[in-house]
C-alpha cells in the first residue's frame, strides 16, 4: 500500500513510503485561500485528494478517514515547501504550516483498505475504529 497510482514525488526522503502514501487537503480551506487572493486550485498542493464539506478541525494525526471504499489513517501534518510557491501572494508557501497556523496545512495518511477513488465520493472522519 504505497499510495496513489501513477503518483510521483521529487524526493522520496521527505515524500512517500507507508506513512506518506496520500495526501490530503480541504477544498474549503482552498477556497478561503483563494478569497485572501492567494492563486491556489484543488492539486496545486500536490495533495492527492481534496476533500469537501469535512471537518478540517478533526483532521488530526491518529484520524481515521473514509473515503468510498478506502481507509486511511491520518499519519503527520505536511510540512510545506517551495514546490508549492506558485500558489501563494508573494510564494508565501509557508501559509499552510501546521506551525504557523494551526488547522492549515495538508495530511499526510497511511492506506489501511484500498481501493478506487472517484470525484464525489463522500468523505468521513471517524476518530476511533
Amino acid at each position: 500500500v504505497d499510495g496513489v497510482e501513477g503518483d510521483r514525488q521529487r524526493n522520496l526522503q521527505l515524500h512517500g513510503g507507508a506513512d506518506r502514501a496520500v495526501s490530503l487537503y480541504s477544498f474549503d480551506l482552498i477556497q478561503a485561500l483563494r478569497a485572501e487572493g492567494h492563486p491556489v486550485e484543488p492539486g496545486s498542493l500536490a495533495e492527492n485528494l481534496t476533500l469537501a464539506g469535512v471537518d478540517w478541525s478533526l483532521m488530526v494525526p491518529g484520524a481515521y478517514v473514509e473515503v468510498g471504499p478506502v481507509l486511511l489513517q491520518l499519519t503527520t501534518y505536511v510540512n510545506p515547501c517551495r514546490n508549492v510557491s506558485d500558489s501563494f501572494i508573494n510564494g508565501e508557501f509557508m501559509r499552510v504550516s501546521q506551525k504557523a497556523h494551526p488547522g492549515w496545512s495538508r495530511l499526510y495518511a497511511r492506506v489501511l483498505e484500498e481501493g478506487i477513488v472517484t470525484p464525489g465520493l463522500s468523505a468521513f472522519v471517524i476518530r476511533d475504529l
